[in-house]
């Protein structure tokens, strides 16, 4: 790349790591995601992009796992020579010395990324995510909790957060020293270069309201060196940074090319069991979509079930709009019935989620070679990294906003078929009700 990226960002998970490159694209910015480490042929062609990311999986990983997941993607930010790169992180920060840890990633980090200090922002107050003097808050159905009485957070399975004072938590993890930029001290301080001088080896920002968001990213950009300046963060990092770019003129040269077309079928792909995919799958039920179950007793066939592709397709022909999907909700019948047929031809319980993954990608591809489809939705973190990884898609592009953290993208892959495809993946918990109609009807208003 001849010119300067602007951001370059590494997403500790997949749909958070859509929510930063839909984050950048709002404000302007042409922004690729790559579902891997990019090679230097796949970075030549698309000469004049602003932003980059990678999609990870570390907020899953022990350190050891982290350090060998982002070594590579480290290296190549460091060759690339952004002005900023950002390890991108949920906004509730979930974390812990064990998985996911954030502290190891900015020791590690420390090898690649010089710097007076590591900024540290995880506020979003456009989203309901709020530090003030160093402690967090997150909205939940509209009332704003401190981040160790979060119903969620405070109870999260894997990693629970049991201290809202966001430095004390982080200090669990790592040796390094942590300072505070606090609501006070934007207050009070011009937000200039000095700033990140005489600080710590990681310091948090406050972020109460926007005004503070600005101050940040005044700061930052006014701090750019010729080295890349690493910072650890939400979504708010792309927030913050992209409407300072926006305001500077910084965007004006992107005008998006790529747009939604005009769709008559589509497909979705659900191995998602929440309780929010199963309202979903109820609304798109009752806006039209033909719903059909994966019968369970085809996953552990030996050879593609080429019979039932053959009626998914036939489907597509008649019906138009199709979901394929594993079960409705945490309290669907099948997911017994899955988990008993899966145990009785010997797949261990903590195998079941991949085994089924790469199932449905396997199928996803058969029916995607067959027919004409040129729109596919996935619901599912899991399920949508291995339908990905089967069609060869090495990157996505936004094309429009259907919801926040999932929108419809244009798919970059050396398989011809599929180079083009728009596709949508969204996690679990993500989407409206209406999503997948949203989906469908995306493009009709400009053709």
């Amino acid at each position: 790349m001849d010119h300067r990226v602007l951001l370059a960002f590494y997403g500790d998970d997949f749909t958070g790591s859509t929510d930063a490159m839909e984050a950048l694209h709002r404000f302007g910015l042409r922004t690729i995601l790559f579902l891997d480490v990019p090679t230097k042929e796949m970075l030549d062609r698309f000469e004049g992009v602003q932003c980059i990311g990678v999609a990870g999986t570390a907020r899953a990983k022990d350190p050891s796992g982290m350090e060998k997941e982002l070594t590579p993607v480290w290296e190549l930010f460091q060759a690339i020579r952004p002005f900023f790169v950002h390890y991108k992180i949920c906004s509730t920060f979930d974390s812990s010395p064990e998985t996911g840890s954030i502290g190891f990633v900015s020791e590690l980090s420390q090898r690649y990324f010089r710097g007076p200090t590591y900024p540290l922002l995880v506020g979003t107050p456009d989203l309901g995510r709020f530090t003030v003097f160093g402690n967090h808050f997150a909205n939940f159905h509209g009332n704003v909790f401190r981040l160790d009485e979060h119903p969620v957070m405070s109870q999260h399975p894997v990693t629970p957060m049991d201290e809202a004072d966001l430095g004390k938590h982080l200090q669990k993890q790592t040796s390094q020293t942590i300072g505070y930029k606090t609501v006070l001290d934007m207050e009070n301080t011009a937000p200039e270069p000095s700033v990140l001088e005489d600080t710590e080896d990681i310091t948090i920002f406050d972020a109460l309201e926007e005004k503070h968001m600005n101050w940040f990213a005044d700061v930052m950009w006014a701090s750019r060196q010729e080295q890349p300046q690493f910072m650890i963060g939400s979504s708010g990092i792309e927030y913050a940074l992209a409407a300072k770019w926006k305001a500077e003129g910084q965007t004006k040269a992107y005008e998006q090319t790529k747009q939604a077309q005009k769709i008559e079928q589509m497909l979705v792909v659900s191995g998602s069991v929440s309780d929010v995919t199963r309202r979903q799958l109820e609304k798109a039920e009752e806006a039209g979509f033909h719903m059909e179950q994966v019968p369970y007793e085809l996953l552990t066939s030996e050879e593609v079930p080429s019979s039932f592709i053959q009626h998914i397709l036939a489907l597509l022909d008649q019906k138009k709009k199709v979901v394929l999907y594993t079960a409705k909700g945490p309290s669907d019948d099948a997911i017994e019935k899955t988990r008993a047929h899966l145990q009785n031809e010997g797949i261990a319980e903590d195998e079941m989620g991949i085994y089924l993954g790469k199932r449905l990608g396997e199928w996803t591809k058969h029916i995607m070679e067959q027919s004409s489809l040129r729109r596919l939705v996935i619901s599912g973190g899991d399920t949508s990294g291995f339908v990905t990884s089967q069609l060869g898609i090495y990157g996505l592009e936004v094309l429009e906003s259907t919801a926040p953290g999932a929108p419809l993208c244009h798919a970059y892959s050396d398989d011809g078929r599929f180079n083009g495809l728009e596709i949508a993946l969204k996690s679990g918990q993500l989407g409206g009700e209406d999503f997948f109609e949203n989906v469908f009807t995306a493009g009709k208003a400009e053709n």
